[in-house]
């Protein structure tokens, strides 16, 4: 750690050093001050590493650190939700790995991190603290040496199937974020690299003067997308594997970085399906889980990569449980409002360019208006898909909902994770006689929406899924209406 957290630091060091040695010309002071600056950084990972103590005390977890200020954490076993092991690279180079406790309490952070114990003590203590193993009474006891659990490969991802990458959007961008950077990297350092800002400045202006230059670089990143996406997606999910071990769910995955996250099942209240428009069309999604008082749910939380859909449908199934139920589909005026905005924005544009091309008859406008046309006839199969893409249900175990289409998600909930139901209705779906229901969870992302249902849907699926809760207000409105074919949900 020694020797770690220097070089980590390294990074946030090295914009003040450069400016101590610009500023003070190359000197022999100038480079004494930097001595300075990289002795100081060493000597606070010296301190921080000698004054930092972990230490299971009965049924709590303690960490202290005494650097400037003693600060001590207490953390009840039993609220723990997660650890994470991972192995950045220069851990792994020294035989180390990074520890991460979740307990659901700081959102997105985790409550605890051991930044370096020894491979073998992280597993030790990921399985003491996911057991809640209490400490010995007996002082200097060889303590926390728990029964190693029995663990199940639910399933392994071939590597066959890292060729699926490229399919998934995020990761597409790969080229484009590595150009951006560069070029705010030459503007911003570009004195400092020896070649002048101004030398960046007017090579972008020279390119920008050849437009025929500046479309092969950008067919180049086109070009650089699947392989450098696809590169990127074998680094963070290399050897993805699903195992379940004594009473969690623990995904691995990395090539660099080998992550390990473990979910406590007891804490799964579902899963959702997410798949993409490029995904869809070669069979394959992603799944997620949806647990309670997960922090960054979005990675941790995920179960598998891209895979074959009737491959991740029978491994959450498997691993979770599966929904047996049909989506029901939704009333024809949700496809109609799903057309409508999909088509009006760019038929609205296009007018636009058409009034142009009247007006001026430029080259510019004519271009645009052909554009804008594609895009309108483009938003007539995209609408349609949309509407395809809605569905609910419910198998008498789990509420499953669906919507969207550029990215497209699934969400299967359990009837136990349902704590409330919350209907949200607009001037326009209000006009169009729909509204969105949202069944309120205490997992994941709070909520999960069947968008544009109609009244008789909405409360057919909240009563077919909590019928103690509604069941008062549809005998009260029966008995105010004399008959039991009223607005009931209106009526209370």
């Amino acid at each position: 750690m020694l020797l770690i957290d220097p070089v980590r630091m390294l990074p946030s060091l090295l914009l003040p050093l450069v400016g101590v040695l610009f500023v003070g010309g190359f000197s022999a002071r100038s480079y004494g001050f930097a001595a300075v600056g990289v002795v100081a950084a060493v000597v606070y990972a010296v301190v921080r590493w000698a004054t930092f103590t972990y230490e299971i005390v009965g049924d709590r977890l303690e960490t202290k650190q005494s650097l400037i200020s003693r600060s001590i954490r207490t953390i009840p076993l039993e609220r723990i939700r997660g650890v994470d092991v991972s192995t950045p690279p220069m851990h792994r180079l020294l035989g180390l790995a990074v520890l991460k406790i979740d307990t659901g309490a700081s959102g997105d952070e985790e409550e605890a991190k051991l930044a370096g114990v020894t491979l073998d003590e992280a597993e030790r203590l990921k399985a003491v603290l996911l057991r809640r193993t209490s400490a010995p009474a007996t002082p200097g006891a060889q303590a926390y040496e728990p029964a190693q659990p029995a663990e199940r490969t639910i399933f392994a991802v071939p590597r066959k199937w890292l060729l699926y990458g490229p399919l998934s959007g995020a990761y597409l961008l790969t080229p484009f974020a590595f150009a951006g950077g560069a070029v705010g990297l030459a503007f911003q350092w570009g004195d400092e690299l020896g070649f002048g800002r101004d030398a960046a400045w007017n090579a972008g202006q020279w390119l920008w003067d050849h437009p025929y230059l500046l479309l092969v670089v950008a067919v180049l990143l086109v070009l650089a997308m699947p392989f450098a996406g696809g590169v990127m997606y074998a680094v963070f999910n290399w050897n993805f594997r699903l195992k379940r071990r004594d009473g969690y769910l623990v995904a691995e995955r990395g090539l660099i970085n080998r992550r390990s996250v473990s979910l406590e099942f007891q804490r799964v209240r579902g899963y959702e399906i997410v798949d993409g428009l490029a995904e869809r069309w070669a069979g394959v999604v992603r799944a997620w889980a949806i647990v309670t008082g997960l922090g960054d749910s979005e990675t941790r939380g995920q179960l598998l990569p891209d895979v074959p859909r009737n491959v991740a449908f029978q491994v959450t199934g498997d691993a979770i449980g599966p929904y047996r139920g049909e989506l029901r589909p939704h009333p024809p005026v949700a496809r109609q409002r799903r057309l409508f905005r999909a088509i009006a924005p760019w038929a609205a544009a296009a007018l636009v360019s058409a009034v142009g091309v009247w007006v001026l008859g430029t080259m510019i406008w004519w271009m645009l208006l052909i554009v804008t046309l594609l895009l309108a006839a483009g938003g007539v199969p995209l609408g349609l898909d949309r509407y395809a893409s809605l569905g609910h249900g419910y198998d008498g175990r789990r509420l499953s909902v669906r919507s969207g289409s550029l990215r497209r998600a699934q969400a299967v909930v359990e009837r136990r994770a349902v704590v409330g139901w919350r209907l949200r209705q607009t001037w326009f779906q209000r006009r169009a006689g729909v509204l969105t229901l949202i069944a309120g969870v205490g997992a994941g992302k709070g909520g999960y929406s069947a968008m544009d249902v109609s009244m008789t849907q909405a409360v057919d699926l909240s009563t077919e899924v909590t019928p103690e809760w509604l069941a008062p207000f549809l005998n009260q409105s029966a008995d105010e209406d004399g008959t039991a074919g009223g607005d009931p949900l209106r009526r209370s």
